[in-house]
């Protein structure tokens, strides 16, 4: 930075000093937070921390990283590594590095709060700090009143009576009569795209995980009843600085499971929004979690070609499978829990025990492309296909030597399936495809039930040609 423009900053900075300074009210969560989620966090978060400094939560932005300093002195700013980086003319010193400089008004906040005692002023000094920001401060843009053309669905959960589906849209979740594919509900004020989608045993609450690729990632929770006509509310659980790609609730509902970009596993308490656990086994995306059937443990998927099996109380690794040969983006247990189900890019589904050193127990293949889903349910394991087909497989009942007999083939799309469902139910399952469309089978005989597009508003006549692209796909 010229001197020049030092010297100007230095002169806004003693303009606003007075006014903010010596202001009592100066708040962490609502004025502070705010700048270190959308300026700092990105680069001093749990997935990439500089100079292993992390400022995700007030607890770890109060620690000192490689250089030792204290980031925050209260009452003295001078003495605050963090005023120092944020004011800093040395290019490799300053805060932001690869981004403009603070406004002078942001610093002169950040200044006035670190002279005023740095006091926080949230219920919990762990919980990440983008929990804190209220919504108001950093809102979504609104889905579109009408599609101009559909969005793949890569997300879909049934209601546990299975009266509606809910489906990933455009900065929104839809939610649909799985019978005659009438629209139900809006919810929006989430992230660009919904991943993740689970309801609880007892259906009161929608959860939701999704967002944007290397800008926001979330964790939200609607209560799953509520006029089709009112703006509907939402619990924010989390917020990271990368998408959020795969959700699941424990058996019981009070807990729930979500993983990301940025290689870690989450478990949340519903009733309070508490953070539970951060798990880091996993050197690359968390692509898929779920809770085993009696909510001891959970499996995770990733990117890394590793299936975890992880206590799901302490955290603790219980075990590990390495037997695919690339990235792994579906996993799901057993109905009886002895057993782990996982898929990926290696087009097959892999059975292991949930050992200390998994090993491969059967495989089941001839998959067209990468399996990008599975679910189980009704005695049966379903996985869904980039080659736009979703497999049924009945589970063999010989403990001794676990495998899959395949029982039928749906023709879920004739472009790529992402989105799988189960109502448990009424014996039906939903794919979610590439084209828009949703696509719901009986489990019982295979024949069709309903088809629609998932789309507000959306015209077919109108339809505009899109391009598929692996991307596309939240196994990447």
């Amino acid at each position: 930075m010229c001197g020049y423009a030092l010297c100007l900053m230095a002169a806004a900075l003693l303009a606003l000093a007075p006014a903010v300074a010596h202001a009592e009210d100066v708040r962490f969560t609502t004025q502070v937070a705010p700048i270190l989620v959308q300026k700092c966090q990105g680069c001093h978060g749990p997935d990439k921390a500089k100079g292993h400094f992390r400022v995700e939560t007030f607890e770890r932005l109060m620690k000192p990283g490689d250089v030792g300093a204290a980031p925050v002195t209260p009452g003295k700013p001078e003495q605050s590594e963090l005023f120092l980086r944020i004011t800093s003319s040395d290019p490799e010193k300053r805060m932001p590095q690869k981004d403009d400089p603070l406004p002078a008004a942001q610093v002169a906040l950040i200044e006035a709060w670190i002279r005023t005692g740095a006091k926080f002023d949230g219920p919990d000094r762990t919980v990440p700090l983008a929990t804190l920001v209220p919504d108001a401060q950093q809102p979504h843009p609104a889905a579109p009143q009408t599609y101009p053309r559909p969005v793949p669905i890569v997300a879909l959960a049934f209601r546990p009576d299975g009266t509606a589906l809910a489906a990933g849209g455009y900065h929104e979740v839809t939610v649909w009569d799985p019978a005659d594919g009438r629209l139900l509900r809006r919810l929006g004020n989430v992230p660009r795209q919904t991943h993740g989608l689970a309801y609880p045993p007892d259906g009161s609450f929608l959860a939701v995980a999704g967002g944007t690729p290397g800008s926001v990632g979330e964790v939200r929770v609607f209560p799953a009843a509520g006029p089709a006509d009112a703006p509907a509310t939402s619990r924010l659980l989390d917020r990271i600085g990368d998408v959020m790609l795969c959700i699941a609730f424990s058996p019981d509902g009070t807990r729930l499971v979500a993983g990301g970009a940025d290689g870690a596993v989450r478990v949340y308490d519903v009733a309070t929004s508490k953070r539970l656990l951060l798990v880091e086994q996993h050197a690359d995306w968390v692509t898929a979690v779920a809770f085993s059937p009696d909510g001891s443990r959970l499996a995770s998927a990733s990117r890394d070609k590793s299936v975890r099996v992880i206590d799901a109380k302490t955290g603790e690794a219980q075990g590990a499978y390495l037997g695919h040969n690339a990235a792994v983006f579906a996993v799901a247990w057993s109905e009886n829990g002895r057993h782990v189900y996982s898929g990926g890019k290696d087009r097959a589904v892999h059975v292991q025990e949930p050992a200390a050193e998994a090993k491969k127990a059967s495989e089941a293949g001839g998959f067209g492309g990468d399996v990008l889903r599975l679910v189980t349910g009704g005695g049966w394991l379903f996985a869904c296909c980039a080659d736009g087909k979703v497999r049924q497989f009945a589970p063999t009942t010989d403990e001794k030597k676990p495998s899959l007999t395949l029982v039928r083939t749906f023709d879920g799309s004739a472009e790529w399936a992402y989105a799988l469902a189960f109502d448990g139910k009424n014996q039906r399952v939903a794919v979610g495809a590439f084209d828009g469309t949703v696509r719901i089978f009986s489990a019982a005989d295979g024949k069709p039930f309903s088809t629609f597009i998932a789309a507000p508003g959306y015209s077919p006549a109108a339809r505009t040609p899109s391009t598929r692209t692996p991307s596309s796909s939240s196994g990447g």
